[in-house]
């Protein structure tokens, strides 16, 4: 033990100067039990509707009624122009679109089958599904309710075997066979893109303090920002040049269709390979060990691209406090911006605010791995 005791006390100084391994060791594991916990929760709820009304009629604010009172849809808008509608969904506003045609209480009355129209989001193909079986369970709940009351005005007892009050068009759109490789694979690119190029960058600054050549830096008329530039260009290259593998890859072999201007989005990729490359130089100057780095990069990077891009779900179903805290990472702009362009195939005008987002994080993010080191040089 004699021999013992010193290297354990000197380890545990070790551990006690460096606050990270420490904050990873203890809390990283309560931090994933909660968000995993919060985060990842599979029922599709609150799902956001328009309903698109074109009869006007007291049968067809029924029929409205009942899916914002089923507890599953939130009726965002209650608009009169299907177009407008389908805008809705085009811009992600809305998962489920109800159109209402003109004629349906007359239908009802006249004890035929009304017929309606509903729109769904297919770019999330597992919560199309579910949101697929709540519309046709609504409508047999409708039926049954309906059907009850306007034979109980009649005198008449319910009769089970008359044709449903309601039935519903269901068209999916964006993703109309529900593949889920269209919709996975697009969502990966900015997980994958998030996991590796940080952790290459992170250790750039590091090495090179470990192995003592930082030094020359320290007393060179070299300026901070321009150091951050040179180490940040290879990275990004390389980042850059992964991303096109993987476009490839996603096109290629697995058949993921292109909606929208490909040429356009390769555009729209550099702002978020810089943030990714300049996460990593980020955390390169808070940092005084590569193994250290490495963990403050995927916890910083990896997990919450994983949790928080939208990648695997839509963000909605998360609790409104990680909604907002989804707000604080480039993964879920970028997911929305390849979404829009594999699946929805909008334009500039509908993820613009995303790729604006991006460059402003990614200057942002250069700015401040400038001044970290350059407090590090005085």
């Amino acid at each position: 033990m004699d021999s013992v005791l010193p290297i354990l006390k000197k380890e545990l100084r070790e551990i006690w100067r460096d606050p990270y391994i420490l904050g990873v060791a203890i809390l990283l594991p309560l931090v994933l039990l909660f968000l995993f916990a919060y985060a990842f929760d599979l029922d599709v709820e609150a799902v956001p509707l328009a309903v698109v009304d074109l009869d006007r009629s007291a049968q067809s604010r029924s029929y409205a009624n009942a899916f914002a009172n089923a507890g599953k849809f939130n009726l965002e808008y209650r608009l009169a122009d299907p177009n407008e509608a389908a805008r809705q969904l085009d811009r992600g506003a809305v998962q489920a679109v109800l159109v209402i045609p003109g004629g349906f209480s007359r239908t009802l009355l006249e004890g035929d089958t009304a017929q309606v129209q509903t729109l769904l989001d297919g770019a999330f193909p597992t919560s199309a599904m579910v949101i697929q079986g709540y519309v046709e369970a609504i409508n047999a709940a409708f039926t049954g309710q309906y059907l009850k009351t306007h034979f109980a005005a009649l005198g008449m007892g319910s009769n089970p075997a008359i044709t449903p009050a309601v039935q519903a068009a269901i068209r999916v759109r964006y993703n109309p066979g529900l593949k889920s490789a269209n919709f996975v694979v697009p969502g990966l690119i900015g997980v994958i893109l998030m996991a590796f190029p940080p952790l290459l960058s992170a250790l750039a600054i590091v090495r090179e303090r470990e192995r003592g050549s930082i030094q020359q830096i320290f007393v060179s008329p070299l300026k901070p920002w321009a150091f951050i530039l040179g180490k940040l260009l290879p990275y990004g290259g390389i980042a850059y040049l992964e991303l096109l593998l993987i476009l490839l890859a996603a096109r290629y072999w697995f058949g993921v269709p292109v909606a929208g201007n490909f040429g356009l989005f390769l555009l729209a990729c550099i702002p978020y390979v810089i943030s990714t490359v300049a996460i990593g130089l980020l955390v390169s100057t808070l940092t005084r060990s590569q193994l250290t780095a490495m963990l403050l990069a995927i916890v910083l990077t990896m997990m919450p691209a994983f949790i928080f891009s939208g990648f695997m779900y839509p963000l909605y179903t998360m609790p409104k406090i990680l909604q907002f805290y989804s707000y604080f990472f480039p993964a879920r702009y970028f997911t929305e911006i390849t979404h829009d362009v594999f699946l929805r195939g909008s334009g500039l005008q509908d993820w613009g605010p995303q790729l604006a987002f991006l460059s402003a994080y990614a200057l942002g993010l250069i700015g401040l791995a400038s001044q970290r080191f350059k407090k590090k040089v005085s």
